[in-house]
């Protein structure tokens, strides 16, 4: 571990999905990925790392069981000595009866924010009225919503975020720049803007899964990584391991590795904020 890493770390981008049992549409185009992921084997990748609390963040799971894999989950951090210390669930805010959902979930309390994967939702889905609306009631109850999109909807999103200054925003991924294809812009330009509103925290969380395994290293992943901590600053971002989405290219512990690598020299208060503090705050973790 580098001299300015906590002894302590959040990972506030972890999934767990059961194909076996429940429904996952996507997952039926990766094999690779298409099997079951469960708790104890995520303890198993994080075993030689300092990640000690996690962030379950929701898995694109079908629809009619989004409260089923909120349960589900629930259920794993109510273990004794469990890393699940808060959870972003799923949700559809294009859809009419969304506060009715969000009530349900509030018999949740491991519930911190919602999310809603749009790059793959219909098109026009982030300009629709409706769906505005349901994303400014969030402040209603506090969620946070992760914001999980591709470069070119960045500036979208921008508008989303500017007309909801009382809802806390957290853009996972860094906006999932298109590593492997060595592009910058124009997600450089679009992610400098979306960080000029102060309600929107970046999660640099598995960049490794946008990169090409053969060159999955510090060296491919620095100007991605330098440019996110550049725009937003050390206080408003957060570190993400996308496990086990990031064995697409590499291990999580060699995903820790590689963060470890790239802030190295950072500060003890700076290094504090990226691998626990923020994501303690944005989440409201115990």
């Amino acid at each position: 571990m580098s001299a300015s890493a906590p002894r302590e770390v959040v990972d506030a981008h972890q999934h767990l999905w059961k194909p076996s049992e429940f429904s996952y549409s996507w997952l039926e185009g990766l094999p690779a990925l298409n099997r079951d992921f469960l708790y104890e084997d995520y303890l198993a990748a994080i075993a030689k790392t300092p990640i000690r609390k996690s962030v379950f963040v929701e898995c694109d799971i079908d629809s009619p069981l989004q409260l089923e894999e909120v349960e589900w989950v629930s259920r794993y951090a109510a273990l004794s000595g469990s890393s699940i210390a808060g959870m972003v669930a799923s949700c559809r805010p294009e859809e009419a009866g969304f506060e009715s959902y969000l009530e349900k979930l509030q018999s949740f309390p491991l519930v911190k924010g919602l999310r809603r994967v749009l790059h793959v939702a219909p098109p026009g889905v982030m300009e629709s009225s409706l769906f505005a609306e349901n994303i400014a009631k969030l402040a209603n109850y506090a969620y946070t919503f992760d914001l999980c999109v591709l470069p070119a909807q960045l500036p979208t999103i921008f508008k989303l975020v500017s007309a909801n200054p009382g809802v806390t925003f957290i853009l996972d991924h860094c906006g999932v720049p298109d590593i492997k294809s060595n592009e910058l812009d124009p997600w450089r330009e679009n992610l400098r803007q979306l960080a000029s509103c102060l309600n929107v925290y970046c999660k640099i969380s598995g960049l490794v899964a946008y990169a090409d395994p053969s060159s999955c290293d510090a060296t491919t992943l620095k100007p991605y990584f330098d440019h996110a901590v550049e725009c937003f600053g050390a206080q408003r971002i957060l570190w993400g391991g996308d496990w086990p989405v990031c064995t697409l290219a590499t291990t999580l512990e060699r995903w820790w590795e590689i963060t470890e690598t790239l802030t190295q020299s950072w500060s003890e208060s700076d290094s504090t904020n990226l691998f626990s503090a923020t994501a303690k705050k944005v989440y409201r973790l115990a």
